[in-house]
């Protein structure tokens, strides 16, 4: 199967309770799995709002609804605020590693850990490891794991993140649940900049923002930052 128009062909779900915003619908659009996906097809429908769940790229369709925008962050463009700084400062001890993207028993357990905690009863929680690879990993995406490490060498963070032409995609990060005050998932996404500063990219993907979502609320303090907008990316400073 080939695409050369403007729109990839989609598959779209009915429609089901909205995981963000109480009182709604939503509808997921697929793009067609039989589509040959590879890394320059996905940063292009990236740079189209689209997003990646395991092999699957997908976007929001809900009907009468946009609040879900993509957003990215312009690695070279960005400026730490107060808390990120004080984040920085306050996590320097920890030990940062790039391994290849897969299946280590480590980071399902620390994974495994941190869905039971953070997201009971959501669907999420008493993962198997077959559901864990297959939310986060795809066999034609090259993705990286980041490690965090404690000083001691114990092992309380991973980012997931896919490597793109040009760009970083941020798809999931995960840590001790003990050790939520400490601000690990801000420290990620720090780290991730750094990173692609360092390979001179040009973007992180931070995937979907909703304004208003509490839950959201740490993406939009990465200024400035990009949203996608229905005539394209949008630069808030």
């Amino acid at each position: 199967m080939t695409w050369r128009g403007d729109a990839p062909p989609l598959l779209t779900t009915g429609d089901h309770p909205c995981p963000y915003l109480d009182d709604r619908y939503a509808r997921t659009a697929f793009v067609d799995p039989r589509l040959p996906f590879d890394p320059a097809l996905y940063r292009r429908l990236l740079d189209a709002g689209y997003r990646r769940s395991g092999p699957y790229l997908y976007r929001p369709a809900c009907p009468g609804c946009q609040a879900c925008q993509s957003l990215r962050i312009p690695v070279d463009a960005f400026r730490p605020r107060r808390r990120h700084r004080r984040n920085r400062r306050d996590n320097a001890q920890l030990e940062c590693k790039l391994v290849t993207g897969g299946f280590y028993d480590t980071h399902y357990r620390l994974y495994e850990r941190y869905v039971t905690e953070r997201h009971p009863g959501g669907g999420m929680d008493e993962p198997t490891p077959g559901d864990y690879a297959h939310f986060l990993f795809a066999s034609w995406c090259d993705s990286l794991c980041m490690e965090l490490h404690e000083p001691d060498g114990g092992l309380i963070a991973v980012a997931v993140m896919d490597h793109l032409p040009g760009a970083l995609s941020a798809v999931y990060t995960f840590y001790e649940p003990s050790l939520a005050r400490r601000g690990l998932g801000t420290h990620m996404i720090l780290r991730q900049i750094e990173l692609a500063r360092e390979w001179r990219y040009d973007w992180l993907y931070l995937g979907y923002w909703i304004d208003g979502c509490q839950r959201m609320d740490y993406k939009a303090e990465f200024r400035p930052h990009d949203i996608h907008t229905p005539t394209g990316w949008s630069r808030r400073p």
